[in-house]
């Protein structure tokens, strides 16, 4: 029974511990960063928005494919490590997951002021729920395109992904986990959503 108890308890540390380093990580704001080296600042260009779809804005396309990739990997590197150590079931790995996003989001190292979610929100989903990470980022893709607007694209993958991910697994924490992403990003767009409503909506 001790060694159970021990056992519990470190696997708790450590998810906590994970969690807490998700966080920080998806705080880290590689679009900020890269608009700094070019001399840029980022929140006064554009939307204003400290994400990929800006940056490709201010900095050219290039620039933005790669935050793109950072920022999905910022979600995507905590997701696999948890995997690793816990398991994909466990809750804490659940925790992390949303932990990489809600740290984007609100970034701790920016005044709580970050991006929109959907790329970090990609490489959790991705990592954690493939098909649903691949649905939803076929649907970003497609409807980015369509309509040229990102917030619809973001919007609609991560209720896409959401939907899969609890056709495919159930009441599970990773399906709840892409329900508090989606949750998040929907957050995160409530501007984005407002001016849809009203068509006036830019594209980007």
């Amino acid at each position: 029974m001790g060694a159970f108890r021990r056992s519990v308890v470190g696997f708790g540390v450590l998810g906590t511990a994970l969690t807490g380093a998700a966080y920080l990580l998806g705080s880290v704001s590689f679009g900020l960063l890269a608009a700094r080296r070019s001399g840029v600042d980022l929140r006064t260009t554009g939307s204003g928005n400290i994400g990929a779809t800006n940056v490709g804005r201010a900095l050219g396309k290039r620039t933005g494919r790669v935050v793109l990739a950072l920022d999905a990997l910022k979600g995507a590197i905590p997701a696999a490590t948890s995997w690793a150590l816990l398991g994909p079931d466990d809750p804490y790995t659940a925790s992390v997951g949303v932990a990489a996003v809600v740290g984007h989001c609100f970034p701790l190292w920016h005044r709580f002021r970050g991006g929109k979610g959907a790329a970090t929100a990609a490489g959790v989903m991705l990592t954690l729920v493939p098909l649903a990470g691949l649905a939803a980022t076929l649907i970003y893709v497609a409807l980015k395109k369509l309509t040229r607007r990102a917030s619809v694209g973001s919007l609609a993958g991560a209720l896409t992904g959401a939907v899969v991910a609890g056709a495919l697994l159930g009441p599970t924490p990773r399906a709840w986990m892409t329900c508090a992403i989606l949750g998040v990003v929907v957050l995160r767009h409530l501007g984005n959503i407002r001016r849809l409503i009203r068509g006036e909506e830019p594209e980007s």
